[in-house]
């Protein structure tokens, strides 16, 4: 019985020998395999990519950004308040080099294989060619091949080195990636929405893209506008977002859109990319992109849609990116030439129609896509817009009726301007107007106003001339001015 014992205490002493060496031996290929991904990392950065300028290389391999977090799991989050900050992730300059000045506005692209079509060369081609040399100063366009196939990150490198070489030198053009690595999980996610589980990796893959991208785009400009790849844009499209930005100053927003489609043509302050780019990432496999960003602008207390019109950018792909389906969707209030923007001076809206509801005078006057909207007008009815200041206009243009209310139109009306302004704040009023012509087919525009009318305009209408039993929307009122009078 004793020597049994003690075979069986040696048994088991040898057992914790074999338990430990086993241990050791898993330790050390632990350590080994750690060292080698460190080693390998390492290598990456001193790997040369072909297609990048010679002169930028040097640069390229100096400047370090967004250096490696090993907790590369970005989708879970414990602290809230630090959504003001980046997401520590490495970016892989494919080509171009880091901005060496701050410009005004960003523009993100970010691009997978198709099964069907590329538009991406003639993207980013629009949105050179329809810019001024003046414009191209002040913008960034950065796109982010962020599809898993290294060759064809590699052929779209070589093509867009190719086509637009001069504007990678000139800075405005840079192209990044993100390696495999640093994306969250993407299999086994939840089918909200009784999505099949392809659609919802594509949709969940393509919001850790974007948020990828809004946190490289974070510090490089003032404003930031997103784009899909598949897109052209209006002329002088920058001119116009700054004629916007510039009429909102002093206003709060969050979100202004030049687009009604998807996540086509959204503009956001840079500071709040960061903030963006997280969201994105919390709620990356919950839903599509574009219903996100509605949330996100909802949290941030813009309740409201800021639309404005004509629409600056066109989704111009016939196939979509998941899985070649076709999308022949479009905005119909896109312009080409969207450049010539109305000024709208300041002004004080009134009417003595019965308005309906909560479509007051003010809406058809707004750039935003809302109108007035007020129920059956008689003759003698209008709609009046005093001018804070005396004005000299160039060009006016009214429409009525909707799409969807093609007869809710001003059937007979007239457009006059006034001037001999009478009155206390609230009651102003012209005592003088001057006819320039009729409304037809619901519509009214003229030119050249200031060699037609030789006074400063106070006031302008919109009078109905006989009476209709159909209500009245006037879609948008548009107001060129030339140069300011002389006070």
């Amino acid at each position: 019985q004793v020597t049994l014992v003690y075979a069986l205490l040696h048994m088991r002493h040898n057992l914790k020998y074999f338990d430990k060496m086993r241990c050791l031996r898993k330790r050390s290929a632990v350590s080994f395999l750690g060292v080698l991904v460190i080693c390998l990392l390492f290598m990456n950065l001193y790997i040369e990519d072909g297609y990048v300028l010679e002169g930028d290389k040097q640069l390229i391999r100096e400047t370090a950004t967004h250096q490696l977090n090993p907790e590369r799991y970005v989708h879970t989050f414990k602290d809230l308040s630090n959504f003001s900050g980046s997401i520590n992730i490495s970016y892989r300059y494919l080509a171009g080099t880091p901005l060496p000045r701050k410009r005004y506005l960003t523009i993100g692209l970010s691009s997978v294989k198709r099964k069907k079509g590329n538009y991406l060369l003639e993207t980013i081609k629009s949105i050179f060619e329809q810019s001024s040399y003046e414009e191209l100063k002040e913008i960034a366009v950065v796109v982010q091949l962020a599809d898993f196939d290294s060759a064809w990150c590699e052929g779209m490198v070589k093509d867009i080195s190719l086509k637009f070489a001069h504007h990678i030198i000139a800075g405005r053009l840079i192209v990044i990636h993100v390696p495999e690595e640093y994306y969250p999980v993407l299999d086994g996610l939840k089918r909200n929405y009784n999505d099949p589980e392809d659609r919802v990796k594509f949709r969940s893959k393509q919001n850790v893209d974007y948020a990828f991208l809004l946190n490289f785009c974070a510090n490089l400009s003032d404003y930031y506008v997103m784009l899909e790849d598949d897109v052209r844009c209006s002329k002088n499209f920058l001119t116009a977002v700054k004629k916007v930005i510039t009429s909102r100053e002093g206003s709060y927003w969050v979100t202004l859109e030049f687009s009604k489609l998807g996540y086509i043509g959204k503009l956001y302050h840079s500071h709040d990319l960061p903030r963006l780019a997280h969201f994105l990432l919390m709620f990356y496999q919950e839903m599509p992109c574009d219903w996100l960003l509605i949330h996100f602008r909802g949290l941030l207390a813009q309740k409201e849609v800021i639309r404005f019109k004509p629409s600056l950018f066109q989704h111009m792909g016939y196939y979509s990116s998941y899985k070649g389906a076709e999308n022949k969707l479009k905005d119909d209030d896109f312009e080409e030439e969207s450049f010539d923007i109305p000024d709208n001076p300041p002004a004080n809206l009134h009417t003595n129609m019965n308005v309906f509801e909560n479509y007051e005078a003010s809406k058809a006057y707004s750039s935003i896509d809302e109108y007035f909207w007020g129920k059956a007008p008689s003759t003698g009815d209008f709609y009046g817009i005093v001018f804070e200041k005396p004005i000299k206009i160039s060009k006016i243009k009214v429409i009525t009726g909707t799409e969807d209310r093609q007869n809710d139109i001003l059937h007979h009306g007239a457009l006059e301007v006034g001037e001999k302004i009478v009155g206390g704040k609230k009651g102003r009023q012209c005592t003088t107007y001057l006819r320039l012509g009729e409304f037809k087919n619901g519509n009214f525009e003229i030119t050249d106003v200031e060699h037609k009318v030789l006074f400063d305009i106070n006031c302008m209408r919109i009078l109905v001339t006989k009476s209709q039993k159909e209500w009245l929307i006037i879609r948008s009122i548009s107001i060129w001015t030339s140069q300011t009078p002389n006070q």
